[in-house]
């Protein structure tokens, strides 16, 4: 019988597993039947990601709240004082159901329910916003977690791998697939990864809003489907080898946000330009020249081949968008010493308003 029929018989189960979608040509489900000693990938394994993620929110919130914190006001980080608004109904329900922003027809007709000049109601605009901005405490405590996740994970990744041969060579990645018994911890690593960037999908409301919230969101879908499929179909050893790469450079940018935060500016522009080199080299050279090469001219092609691929080129096309902001940055602010403004901080509006505003209040 041809596959359209057999599969025509199938339940929907069945046919989403069918060894001819997620294994090379050739290969079936019993070449990957577990015995004493040899263990394979389990895609129910991948079930403990939810309680996995769950644990992640509260080892995070307990870092940040017992560890992020203290050291924060320690090492100076202080959230600057902001001018409180006057209670307003008026204003208030036109922030809240139709803009943060008002035009300025919108302010002249404001202006006139609330029997306030047209300035005063823009200030109370902008005080409005300025109180629903990220404090520079939680962006420390976010951007210091995520320091420790990265520079764990990396040299952890490092460790596991450091002594593989496939590690050096990428052809062996290859060798006997899909025949490739999962050691426990590479399994357990592949399990934290997912964990964890499950965590970061579950807290993307809560966490601080960036300018690339949108591409940060389809570059969590596109390695959440990355590790997924790569579990499933037991390319492991390339998932690892993806991972590392990518984990390479994270944890240095998250450093680099820190001694921002601390107002450290020598040090940080020092950090972030080292980040900008392992980021190119490790994303624009290592990635697509090496890892992605291997995987597409030593590889056989079958239909999750086909998506991982697809997945590889969006996150590759994310690297480039990337690499221009980091570029754009250096030499704009760097390098000609424009004031500093992260094309991927969240938006905020110049501090010295909020400055002028507090004085005429005092």
């Amino acid at each position: 019988l041809s596959v359209p029929l057999v599969l025509s018989g199938m339940g929907l189960s069945e046919r989403f597993w069918h060894h001819e979608y997620w294994l090379p040509p050739g290969a079936t489900w019993e070449d990957m039947k577990e015995s004493a000693g040899i263990h394979y990938p389990q895609p129910q394994d991948l079930l403990l990601c939810i309680p996995g993620a769950l644990l992640l929110i509260v080892v995070r919130c307990t870092f940040e709240r017992t560890v992020a914190l203290p050291l924060g006001r320690r090492l100076g980080v202080s959230d600057k004082l902001r001018p409180k608004v006057q209670p307003n109904a008026t204003l208030e329900g036109f922030y809240v159901l139709l803009g943060r922003t008002p035009k300025e027809e919108d302010l002249i007709s404001l202006a006139k329910q609330s029997d306030l000049p047209v300035q005063k109601v823009e200030t109370w605009f902008r005080h409005r916003r300025a109180q629903d901005r990220p404090r520079l405490m939680k962006k420390f405590c976010e951007a210091s977690w995520r320091f420790t996740f990265y520079f764990t994970s990396f040299f952890s990744g490092l460790a596991l791998l450091y002594d593989k041969s496939w590690f050096w060579d990428h052809t062996m990645c290859w060798l006997r697939f899909p025949q490739q018994p999962l050691p426990p911890a590479l399994g357990w690593f592949y399990l934290l990864e997912l964990s964890f960037y499950c965590s970061l999908v579950a807290t993307l409301p809560f966490d601080v809003k960036r300018k690339d919230f949108k591409e940060q969101i389809i570059h969590h879908i596109a390695t959440i489907t990355l590790i997924f499929v790569s579990y499933c179909a037991n390319l492991i050893r390339f998932g690892m080898i993806v991972m590392l790469v990518h984990d390479a450079s994270d944890y240095i940018l998250e450093l680099a946000k820190m001694l921002h935060y601390m107002k450290w500016k020598g040090v940080c522009e020092a950090v972030f330009i080292v980040f900008a080199v392992v980021f190119i080299i490790s994303r624009l050279v290592i990635f697509p020249l090496i890892t992605y090469y291997y995987f597409v001219t030593k590889f056989q092609f079958f239909v999750v081949s086909c998506l991982i691929n697809a997945f590889l080129m969006i996150l590759q096309l994310l690297h480039v968008f990337w690499s221009y902001l980091i570029i754009q940055m250096i030499f704009s602010v760097i390098l000609c010493g424009e004031k500093r403004k992260d094309a991927r901080s969240d938006t905020e509006e110049s501090d010295r308003s909020e400055a002028e505003d507090l004085a005429k209040n005092r």
